[in-house]
């Protein structure tokens, strides 16, 4: 997307700032933000330490449009390990009395672009023992999730990635095809926010990949691509594609791209369109308005409708946006359902040259929905962004861009140039039906409570977990002094130095919510907007912790129902004001609010006879009960699937239930929580002791536990120094050392791709070094896991690959030498999927390739790096030289093809031998 603006002639009430220059690829960093914090601009480096990524952490991988034809659920490394299962919820109805802002258009949607935890390259999973990863938790102002996070595509030696380097220094490819992380599709969800992947294509950034391989039709007139799409988005669980499509493209292609769209659209999904493509000629062109030159890529004369909604460029103005919801309407569209005005938040950050203001009507509402980009620049270019102690200059520079004041309330820091996205988008809410709950848990922690007690004390990030978020950070309303709130992670925490709370930490999981500071008129914490159903057995539990002193205030839960949203109900906590010394829950009849309605819930603080100060009370957590609302079953097929144990890795797995009975799993090892999601499988990246019971447990709805399914395992009478050596003549020979336990060994081979078993031996103990020998197996790479269960004991594994020693001949049919014979055109030799290399010769003198970001020549086409012109036309000395390709792939095998012999025009092929080694990178 464009990165430098085009002059403005948009006149604001906010004083304009200087340009200033910008590395357009870098994620370029601003020095005025106005929380004084000079931010840096870098790549985000992997984890290092005990936070590194396991050795068999799944992760996910970028896609190429040959990757894309290629994929099927079985054919990803990790895939069934990184599905999305939380199904999207339907938010409630809009009441604005109860909006922060009533005077606010629901109707206003939000786009927000932007990396998912911020992983490196290699490193997009779902969970990691880190605390200090940014975990988004403003879903009530976004109506669409579009990740933006640069995968490399599959099979890409990690090692190749050297963080230290250049950033033009990275000699792999990247996919075209970016999918969203699958427990931020799971946040997304639970929010009733849609979850997008991001379709990129640049003439400088994804090398020979091209817009027009997704346009290949089949005999029947579609578009094989659009069905893979749509597949893979099935699979994986999220619900369409914003496409940045900024590379131009021929208008004789412009309909079929259109149509490509329609089909993506007929397959259910969400389509989001960029402003860069002008709708006759091609070309790049940014119209920074809703025009007829972009319109007909959301609605077409001739075709119909095609993208769901367009992203408008960021150079826009008042009068731009003004025309933009005019022509919309033109059409028939809904400007806030079709046209997003972009928001280059990564870039301006806090100083934004661009007013948002001026989407505003003269009545003061929104005329278009909003998109931004790069809105997790507010933990992406902080300082020391990986240190824990930092932490909470994140939170208060993410309050500050989703609500404009670093402490979500008047008297935080501020922006003149920024008012925060809840100035224009109302905050919307998912909680409805009968049953509520929730622990005020953000997604990550410096340890893991259960009832207020440690159950791990491991530090972590995990937004699968992440309950539904406040809804408003801060709404108190007072008037007297303004209490303070936060979210206390306990006392390994490093609170804002405006803070004075005792840190008790969570009751359930990383985090509770502290209301603290000096009582001094009655003060209403407004938490969450909901559409709850009360019926005559329902009951509003509150678990909190006072440390404070005795005093004479008050605590009551406030309720409003959806029938009168104004008129405010308490239903006071009993002895509330006395010190608890721990954990205590209080429970309310709501049985006299049977058959209405609940619109908010919020917490009082009422205040006693004479001010109090150093006040402080945490809530751990609110359920809502109906009565009649079963706990969960205990799970059913809980099993052990992988025990790495030279790792002390792990995956178990079990039966998913339905999401309106189980709305999270939780795995435990003899009391240690381990981890969460609601799916059907978990990495365990730490088991920790090698012999005890794994439990899991259901939670339903309304907070309630299941009885825990468990699995003993006993990992001391185990195989250790467990191997699987793959060789070149076919054969994989698994070693262990010998174990106390009786009995034979199993071994089997299992793909990691599909699980199928590959073989299986029986082999009786002969000494210290026990061993299998499988024989005639691939010699073309591949993953699969080997694992030994001697006796009854416990099973165990260990991953590894197949050698890989073939590389298939680059196909002479994919170049083609010019009539005069000094050129040569060559195609990328897509149908290999692990090339990486083509060295290009005319007479034994190699060829050199432009480079991607304009970083030189090599002597050799880089996949992913070499650009597509220099491709299409490699220099020629002679009409009668020797021309010949080699291929090389990631594992350094080799075959050199003839293109042309000396002195002829004929084709030969001859192969050689790969050595197996690899050359660099």
């Amino acid at each position: 997307m464009p990165t430098s603006p085009s002059p403005s002639t948009a006149r604001s009430r906010r004083a304009r700032r200087s340009r200033r220059a910008v590395t357009a690829l870098a994620s370029s960093a601003l020095l005025a933000t106005t929380l004084t914090l000079p931010a840096t601009a870098s790549d985000t480096l992997p984890w290092t330490g005990e936070s590194a990524k396991g050795a068999n952490q799944p992760y996910q991988h970028g896609y190429s449009t040959a990757d894309l034809l290629r994929w099927t659920p079985d054919s990803d490394l990790f895939g069934d390990l990184l599905r999305a299962r939380v199904p999207l919820q339907e938010r409630v109805e809009p009441i604005a009395a109860t909006q922060q802002n009533p005077g606010l258009d629901p109707s206003t949607q939000l786009l927000n672009l932007a990396g998912d935890y911020g992983n490196a390259f290699f490193e997009s999973y779902q969970s990691n023992n880190e605390f200090s990863a940014h975990v988004f938790e403003f879903w009530q102002y976004t109506d669409y999730y579009a990740s933006w996070h640069g995968t490399p595509t599959a099979g890409i030696p990690e090692e190749w990635y050297d963080p230290a380097k250049d950033w033009r220094e990275k000699w792999f490819e990247f996919g075209m095809l970016n999918l969203p992380n699958p427990a931020y599709t799971n946040a997304a969800h639970k929010n009733g926010a849609l979850s997008i992947g991001t379709i990129f294509f640049s003439p400088n950034d994804r090398g020979h990949q091209s817009y027009d391989e997704l346009l290949v039709k089949d005999a029947e007139g579609r578009f094989p691509v659009a069905d893979k799409l749509v597949e893979l988005a099935g699979y994986y669980g999220f619900d369409g594609y914003f496409i940045n499509q900024e590379s131009a493209i021929s208008a004789a292609r412009i309909t079929d791209y259109k149509r490509f769209i329609q089909q993506l659209r007929d397959g259910g999904l969400y389509v989001q369109w960029y402003d860069s493509i002008h709708n006759t000629s091609g070309r790049i062109s940014y119209q920074n308005a809703f025009t007829p030159v972009n319109s007909p890529w959301v609605r077409d004369a001739e075709i119909g409708d095609v993208a769901d909604s367009i992203f408008l460029n960021y150079w826009w103005n008042r009068p731009r946006l003004t025309s933009s919801k005019a022509h919309a309407e033109s059409l028939g569209l809904d400007p806030h359902e079709a046209v997003f005005a972009g928001v280059e938040a990564g870039m301006y950050q806090f100083d934004q040259p661009y007013d948002l203001d001026d989407n505003l009507d003269a009545e003061g509402r929104p005329m278009n929905s909003i998109a931004t980009l790069g809105a997790d620049f507010v933990h992406a270019d902080m300082p020391d962004k990986e240190n824990d102690a930092t932490q909470w200059r994140a939170f208060d520079r993410s309050r500050q861009w989703w609500t404009g004041s670093s402490t979500g309330r008047p008297g935080g820091t501020t922006s003149p140039r920024w008012d925060g996205i809840s100035t224009y988008v109302a905050e919307r809410s998912v909680i409805d039906g009968t049953t509520f709950a929730t622990t005020f848990n953000t997604g990550h922690g410096l340890e893991y409570r259960e009832a207020g007690q440690v159950a791990s004390e491991a530090e972590w990030s995990n937004i699968n977990v992440q309950d539904v978020p406040v809804t408003w950070q801060w709404d108190v309303r007072t008037d007297g002094t303004p209490l303070d709130v936060d979210y206390d992670y306990g006392p390994r925490y490093t609170k804002a130095d405006r803070f004075s709370y005792q840190q008790v930490g969570a009751y359930e999981g990383g985090s509770s919510l502290v209301v603290a500071g000096t009582v001094d008129a009655d003060s209403t914490v407004r938490l969450f907007r909901t559409d709850l159903d009360v019926t005559s057995r329902s009951e509003l539990a509150v678990t909190y912790n006072k440390p404070s002193a005795d005093d004479d205030t008050e605590l009551a839960a406030v309720v409003t129902l959806t029938d009168a949203p104004t008129t405010e109900i308490e239903l006071p906590l009993t002895d509330s004001g006395r010190r608890t010394d721990g954990w205590t829950t209080s429970t309310l009849d709501l049985a006299d609010l049977a058959g209405k309605k609940i619109a908010t819930i919020s917490l009082k603080v009422a205040a006693g006879s004479a001010p109090v100060e150093d006040y402080q009370v945490n809530l751990g957590a609110l359920r809502l009960t109906d009565g009649t609302t079963p706990a969960p079953a205990r799970p059913t097929g809980f099993t052990l699937d992988a025990a790495l144990i030279d790792t002390d890795e792990a995956i178990v797995s079990w039966d998913l239930a339905p999401y309106d009975q189980v709305t999270e799993y939780a795995v435990y090892a003899d009391g240690t929580y381990l981890g969460g999601t609601y799916d059907e499988t978990l990495y365990l990246k730490k088991l920790d002791d090698d012999k005890g019971t794994l439990e899991l447990y259901a939670i339903g709805p309304d907070g309630q536990r299941s009885a825990p399914a468990t699995i003993d395992y006993d990992l001391t009478t185990a195989p250790r120094d467990l191997t699987a050596t793959s060789r070149a003549d076919g054969t994989v020979e698994v070693t262990w050392t010998e174990v106390p336990a009786k009995g034979p060994a199993r071994v089997s081979l299992t793909s990691e791709y599909s699980e199928e078993a590959i073989e299986r031996r029986t082999v009786i103990g002969r000494g210290q070094q026990d061993r299998a020998v499988f024989r005639a197996l691939p010699v073309d790479g591949g993953h699969f896991r080997a694992t030994v269960q001697v006796g009854k004991g416990t099973p165990v594994s260990v991953r590894s690959e197949f050698v890989d020693t073939v590389v298939p001949p680059y196909p002479a049919d994919l170049a083609t030498v010019s009539a005069d014979g000094r050129s040569l055109a060559i195609e990328a030799p897509d149908g290999v999927p692990d090339w990486y290399k083509l060295y290009v010769e005319e007479d034994g003198v190699a060829k050199a390739f432009a480079t991607t970001y304009s970083y030189g020549s090599t002597p050799y086409v880089v996949r992913g790096r070499t650009t597509a012109a220099a491709l299409a036309d490699v220099r020629l000395t002679s009409a009668t030289s020797e021309v010949t390709i080699t291929i090389e792939d990631y594992a350094g095998n080799r075959a050199t093809t003839t293109i042309r012999p000396a002195g002829a025009t004929a084709r030969d092929v001859t192969v050689e031998p790969g050595s197996g080694a690899r050359d660099g990178g």
